[in-house]
């Protein structure tokens, strides 16, 4: 299942503000460029990615351990990784309009290449401003990316800090504490989630570019050697968790960089990429980064980085594989995945569907239906709970009563407002899969009728069976 074809990003975020996925940040006072806010549905949506990522490459291995690191760390640790020197995007303005730009960006709008020279970028001719057409631009120029801060009580070059544009030094700075209290080996791996900053020239494609985003990021550290062995198996192991949480092999692609597009220190980078609706963008970038890191902040702390490898007796500073992952684009790919709009025979229980076409109206005997295809172990609401009518306290009370043995497993949603049919469509339009409605017959035989959110087949079930049906359904996933 590929994103639908009527798919925009103006609908898309049309239908994550109306229905609490993600709202423009301070809102009430114009908004911020580049900052989103997650709304009820959007922050359970978040949390189920960071959940399913931390689950897999953490909980289900022995050779992965956990790791929380403060975002405001020592400057130094900056010098040490580089980006206090080199973490810079070209950047442009147009001298007419005044409009600024990322020159890379710029130029790849207009199907240029920008230009690296000794000194730094050039434009190529012919580039022009997006805005307003001018060709008055200004020669690209290094634009750091980090966030400064001051702390402490007096602001100057003494208290200077940063926010942190990653999370991967933080986990380079304590590699000797962990690799100390967890008794693990090397091979291992350290894992983190956690807040992001960076100043982007220009924040654009929704929350796809932002200036705060978070990161799930593994730091797996190998011997020496082995480099190309560990990267080969986690691009394996990556591709096939995007696969598991929903998103389909037909959508998702691998970029495999040349020698010369790699940085200094890497020996493989691959980046996982997703087809959004607006172009075909990196999701995560595994890098083989060599011992890049750990020897930087060695020479930077005085501080021995080495690992002794009591096997082998030798000792030597670790190389490392780095998985690293955007929670927020990822979130975003699930969204644009998951919307469809569809066209349903009027009261068909069955799956047969007409993708809709924007600006039309359903044909005769058709209605429309919006509908979130969420993997079930990535739905924000797993379960909706319906009493049939709402004005019967028999069918009320056990109703509540069903939903409070569900909600113990999973997040659920009760809704005894409005028709069966319209309470349907609401639970379809927030992607959650299963619905159970109790009736009459329920109150007689204690049993409810189980309703897919994808062929809208129904089933009876007695409730004994029912967390044992939902729970089989969840772990099946999507079909491919």
């Amino acid at each position: 299942m590929s994103a639908s074809p009527v798919l925009s990003m103006e609908t898309l975020a049309s239908l994550c503000k109306r229905r609490g996925f993600i709202f423009q940040s301070s809102e009430i006072y114009g908004g911020l460029n580049g900052f989103w806010d997650y709304g009820p549905l959007g922050c359970e949506l978040k949390r189920n990615v960071r959940e399913a990522w931390w689950r897999d490459m953490v909980l289900h291995r022995e050779d992965v351990v956990g790791l929380d690191c403060s975002i405001i760390m020592h400057p130094r640790v900056w010098e040490a990784s580089g980006h206090i020197g080199g973490f810079a995007d070209p950047m442009a303005d147009c001298r007419q309009c005044k409009k600024r730009f990322r020159a890379d960006q710029l130029c790849e709008e207009q199907g240029l290449k920008l230009i690296k020279t000794e000194k730094g970028f050039a434009l190529p001719e012919g580039t022009q401003c997006t805005a307003c057409g001018s060709k008055e631009l200004t020669e690209p120029r290094a634009f750091n990316l980090m966030f400064k801060t001051f702390v402490g009580p007096v602001e100057d070059e003494s208290s200077v800090a940063y926010l942190r544009p990653e999370t991967a030094q933080g986990i380079f700075a304590q590699f000797a504490n962990v690799l100390a209290t967890s008794r693990q080996k090397v091979p291992f791996g350290i894992a983190q989630i956690g807040k992001a900053f960076r100043n982007e020239i220009n924040p654009r494609n929704y929350t796809f570019r932002s200036r705060e985003f978070e990161q799930m990021e593994l730091e797996f550290f190998v011997k020496p050697g082995t480099d190309q062995q560990w990267h080969d198996y986690w691009v394996e192991e990556r591709m096939k968790w995007y696969h598991s949480i929903g998103l389909p092999k037909a959508s998702i692609t691998k970029y495999v960089y040349p020698k010369e597009e790699l940085a200094h220190y890497a020996s493989a980078c691959v980046d996982v990429m997703y087809a959004f609706p607006f172009g075909v963008q990196e999701l995560e970038g595994i890098a083989a980064r060599g011992d890049f890191d750990l020897s930087r902040h060695q020479q930077f702390s005085n501080k021995s980085m080495e690992y002794f490898d009591p096997d082998t007796q030798e000792k030597f500073i670790p190389h490392v594989v780095e998985p690293s992952a955007g929670v927020d684009r990822i979130t975003l790919a699930l969204l644009c995945n998951a919307y469809r709009e569809e066209w349903l025979p009027q009261g068909d229980k069955g799956g047969a569907v007409l993708l809709a076409e924007p600006g039309k109206q359903a044909p005769e005997g058709y209605e429309a239906r919006t509908v979130m295809r969420f993997a079930p172990r990535i739905a924000p609401i797993k379960v909706a709970v319906f009493p049939l009518l709402k004005n019967k306290p028999e069918l009320v009370q056990k109703t509540r009563d069903l939903f409070t043995l569900l909600r113990r497993h999973w997040n659920c949603f009760y809704d005894q407002a409005g028709a069966i049919g319209r309470r349907y469509r609401r639970q379809d339009e927030i992607g959650t899969p299963f619905g159970v409605t109790v009736d009459f017959q329920t109150l007689t035989d204690d049993t409810v009728t189980l309703r897919d959110r994808d062929t809208m087949q129904q089933v009876r079930l007695p409730i004994g069976k029912l967390l044992d049906e939902i729970n089989t359904r969840i772990e099946a996933g999507m079909p491919e």
